[in-house]
């Protein structure tokens, strides 16, 4: 599309999370009008770290942002899988993009914290909760709990798994149960009991359980993630101590200890959900992206990546294609093969059995002989 185009546009962003706030960034850089409705009175992420793909920081680079988000983060090498008892699996250095081939590892809440530091002030609405969306063709109308109404050239759907935006205009189905719960929590390195001695992403697998240690050094501090099978799946269901020291019976001593000094106030609950492929992410004004569009299971640590590379790819398709109706179909074309791909390998198993189907190639000669 024409600059001057770019910059007639109205567009409208509802949610103000990884997707929504990296949208936002990559969208008010073509020079168009972006408002961002989000539905929380505050913007405050719980939960733990995440990995910043090389992709995802080059991202961050183009649009000039790099430093802001690299400065909150431990720079990675490579990950690891291990077993229950600590025996490798495999080992893997991160998927490179060009000369960056760190993953930088960052803490969910100064994640938000730094793109939200770099858009526009006035740009982020809160207290803004959609409650109906009209696609009107060539434009679509919003209105919201607060009574207030809106209107925009492009309405991006980022308002997370259960998106007001798709089940209205795209799909009704519901989330997925995945049969899993995911217990969150930061610790310091201090009571890591040794176990994290680099900046290196580890995770232990056993028996249905997987624990993941991400070290966020520049904090001083550790993500601790307990993944494990459970029937329940409440959204948030209530989770004692005694049912998480069961989970992690017959891992290393070191990670049960962990998890029996565990102060439960601190530690995020939640069954684990993503949804089905949807078939189609657009319309001629609206589109979805992050986990409204493609929400999958944690087990490759893409939600996040994916999020902002949508962001990326739907300002890319704007620049390039001729109109806004083209730009959302280009936009479709170039990421949901990704992403499909991406929703289908997470829901793959991680025994240690099956870690060759999900990394094939990777696992060391010698690991799972008898």
């Amino acid at each position: 599309m024409q600059l001057s185009d770019l910059q007639n546009l109205k567009i409208a962003v509802i949610g103000a999370g990884y997707g929504g706030a990296a949208a936002a960034k990559a969208l008010s850089l073509l020079g168009a009008r972006v408002d961002v409705y989000e539905q929380a009175s505050r913007i405050r992420e719980v939960g733990a770290g995440i990995g910043l793909r090389p992709a995802t920081m080059n991202r961050f680079r183009e649009w000039g942002v790099f430093d802001a988000i690299a400065e909150v983060t431990s720079p990675s090498d490579y990950f690891e899988i291990l077993t229950a008892t600590g025996d490798p699996i495999m080992k893997e250095a991160w998927p490179a993009a060009g000369e960056q081939t760190h993953t930088h590892l960052i803490h969910r809440g100064d994640f938000i914290d730094a793109l939200m530091g770099v858009l526009p002030e006035g740009m982020v609405h809160l207290g803004h909760k959609l409650e109906t969306i009209e696609d009107r063709g060539d434009c679509a109308a919003l209105t919201f709990a607060n009574g207030a109404t809106a209107e925009a050239d492009l309405v991006v759907g980022a308002d997370g798994i259960r998106s007001v935006v798709r089940h209205q205009l795209f799909s009704q189905k519901a989330p997925v149960f995945a049969g899993e719960h995911a217990y969150r929590t930061v610790i310091s390195v201090d009571d890591a009991h040794g176990m994290v001695v680099d900046d290196n992403l580890r995770m232990y697998i056993g028996r249905g359980t997987k624990i993941y240690l991400l070290p966020l050094r520049h904090r001083g501090q550790v993500s601790f993630d307990i993944t494990a099978l459970h029937p329940d799946g409440t959204w948030a269901p209530e989770v004692t101590k005694e049912d998480l020291l069961r989970t992690v019976e017959g891992f290393d001593e070191r990670l049960v200890n962990i998890t029996r000094d565990l102060d439960m106030d601190t530690v995020n609950i939640r069954a684990v959900y993503d949804i089905d492929p949807v078939g189609t992410w657009h319309s001629d004004s609206v589109v979805l992206v992050g986990d409204a569009a493609h929400s999958m299971l944690h087990h490759q640590g893409q939600g996040a990546n994916s999020a902002i590379e949508d962001g990326g790819a739907l300002a890319d398709a704007l620049r390039a294609a001729g109109s806004v109706k083209e730009a959302l179909a280009l936009y479709q074309a170039t990421r949901k093969p990704v992403t499909d791909e991406l929703q289908r390998i997470s829901r793959q198993g991680w025994t240690e059995d099956e870690i060759d189907e999900v990394f094939p190639g990777q696992r060391p000669a010698t690991a799972g002989q008898e």
